[in-house]
């Protein structure tokens, strides 16, 4: 199950690139982004462009800001195969995936990482994804896959995923494009027992 809330920015205002107020499952930190309809043109990503096979309707940008955060808190389960006991025996795995992107060749982008913390509100572990670059994307406007995995470290009990878009240069539109954020949880005999690494 993925823990985050409206990773596909699906839920709430938007559809065209004018900023908004409000994000559902997210907390505004910074900036005003805009979560924008593959169908809205103008340039942004359309239906065709690289990106999610399996995409929704709307995509997360800047908006227009130099630079805008989005927040989410993440209470990790407190029982069962992933809960307490099992993180702290190390024996939970998380995945978390995102597709991230941009437009043409500019070096706008965006960043996801996801913070682990401890019941203090500590950080113990950092995973980073992105920025991908206008290289990586061959000077396309396109989304793409990054993901990262790793065991829950022993004693975490929440996640902040924090998503930051940059504006790179001039212009007023900040062109980090992100969607199919996800973060999840696993056990370790659950991965062996489909063939996966532990």
């Amino acid at each position: 199950m993925n823990l985050v809330v409206n990773g596909d920015a699906e839920s709430g205002p938007g559809g065209t690139a004018e900023p908004v107020g409000s994000v559902t499952g997210w907390r505004i930190a910074q900036g005003a982004p805009a979560l924008i309809d593959y169908s809205f043109g103008g340039g942004y990503p359309g239906p065709k462009d690289p990106g999610p096979a399996q995409r929704g309707s709307r995509f997360f940008s800047g908006g227009n800001s130099p630079r805008t955060a989005l927040v989410q808190d993440i209470a990790l389960p407190e029982s069962g195969s992933t809960g307490r006991a099992a993180v702290d025996a190390g024996g939970v795995r998380y995945a978390v995936t995102a597709w991230l992107g941009g437009y043409a060749t500019q070096e706008d982008g965006v960043r996801l990482s996801v913070e682990f913390r401890d019941a203090k509100g500590t950080p113990v572990a950092l995973s980073v994804l992105g920025p991908v670059t206008a290289g990586e994307r061959k000077g396309r406007t396109a989304l793409l896959e990054r993901e990262a995995a790793s065991t829950v470290p022993p004693g975490a009990r929440s996640a902040r995923v924090l998503l930051v878009f940059t504006r790179s240069g001039s212009g007023t539109s900040n062109d980090g494009y992100a969607d199919a954020i996800s973060l999840t949880l696993s056990t370790a005999s659950t991965r062996n027992a489909a063939g996966g690494r532990s």
